[in-house]
Formats: C-alpha cells, structure tokens, sequence
C-alpha cells in the first residue's frame, strides 16, 4: 500500500480559505463597549420578588399588631 493510496480521500478537499488568514475580520472589528444590562439576573431579580412579596408583609403585619 502506497501513501498515495491512503490519502484518496484527502487531496480532493477543497479548503475553506487559508490558516494564514484565520482570525483577520475579528481584529480589524473596532470594538465597543457593552451595553449596560437592563435586568438583574433572575437569581437575584427573584430574590429580590420574594423579599417584597412574602417577607415584607409580614414583617409589616407584625409590627400593626404590636
């Protein structure tokens, strides 16, 4: 078995432009600063939702009663 026997397959791929060029619109991108984020993440925005539902009422109640 000869290596060119092997590699049939091989040498009719076609190529997806050049290693040499890889990476070359993402650097010449100027980059801009992120936009501020509107929303918490939901870990804290329930967090938060919780504390002003359940908790605070209560805390509310208790103080009336007294």
């Amino acid at each position: 078995m000869t290596i060119r026997e092997e590699n049939v397959g091989a040498e009719n791929m076609p190529t997806h432009g050049s290693l040499t060029k890889a990476g070359k619109v993402r650097s010449q991108t100027p980059k801009i600063p992120p936009k501020q984020k509107k929303n918490k993440p939901p870990r804290v925005r329930n967090r938060v939702e919780y504390v002003r539902r359940f908790l605070r009422p209560q805390t509310a109640e208790a103080m009336q009663v007294q």
